[in-house]
């Protein structure tokens, strides 16, 4: 496990081109190996403008876009046109261009009553894509993640039964202070990719930024992502960095 690289960006607009460029060059170096470029996406407003950007023209001919595979991180479990919807986010703002081949996005279908079933089949559809080997975690090629100002990642907020899941790929989890059930990719899972970029902005992230990357180990959630055999990368807008010893990166 190496050491998180922190980079600090002079606003949002440069901190999402970085990302940008990232998920353009993996995903050329996947082209050439003839695989898959498999990545999950996070919800949120921070990387909303990282996907607009993706599903633009800009990108038509920078990605081979029928070698990728896009996976949610976490979904609520409301249906796919809830305005709450992670999905209907990443539909509006990177797939209608039609850039990305339908079959090639997979949807969680949080909104089914049987959390569990579908929580089981989201975990089959990760294994069909990815074919990891018996007994060993699906390897994604990249996941995009934030952090919430109470330190959560994915659907991991703190206290939250699924931060014990350690044997499910996928798993249902109450939040208690939201009094409402999402589904979410659970740690292992998380910690078998090969690279990791959390998109942190805003200033209301400042104090838990710094408790995270410069404080004890463990309080949150966010800290608990540390890939054995992957990369770990914050790409943070300043103001969210502020109260950072010093700028990196």
């Amino acid at each position: 496990m190496t050491k998180p690289e922190i980079r600090v960006f002079d606003g949002l607009e440069h901190l999402i081109w970085a990302a940008a460029s990232d998920f353009e060059q993996l995903a050329r170096i996947r082209a050439i190996e003839k695989m898959p470029f498999t990545v999950a996406l996070s919800g949120g407003s921070t990387p909303k403008p990282l996907y607009e950007l993706l599903g633009s023209s800009t990108f038509a001919g920078r990605v081979r876009w029928p070698n990728v595979h896009l996976f949610q991180v976490d979904e609520r479990c409301v249906p796919p046109d809830d305005a709450q919807s992670n999905y209907r986010m990443i539909r509006q703002a990177m797939l209608e261009t039609g850039l990305l081949p339908k079959e090639n996005f997979h949807r969680m279908a949080a909104e089914r009553p049987d959390r569990e079933n579908a929580a089981r089949e989201y975990a089959q559809e990760l294994a069909q894509v990815l074919r990891p080997e018996p007994g060993e975690w699906p390897r994604l090629d990249l996941v995009f993640l934030g952090m919430g100002p109470d330190g959560h990642t994915a659907s991991l907020f703190p206290g939250s039964q699924a931060l014990d899941e350690h044997t499910e790929w996928v798993a249902p989890n109450y939040v208690a202070k939201l009094e409402s059930f999402r589904l979410t990719l659970t740690l292992p899972v998380l910690n078998a990719a090969a690279r990791v970029i959390f998109l942190v902005s805003g200033v209301d992230k400042a104090e838990t930024l710094r408790q995270v990357l410069e404080g004890p180990a463990g309080h949150f959630p966010a800290q608990l992502i540390q890939p054995a055999h992957g990369r770990v990368s914050w790409f943070v807008e300043e103001s969210a960095a502020q109260l950072l010893k010093k700028s990196r990166g």
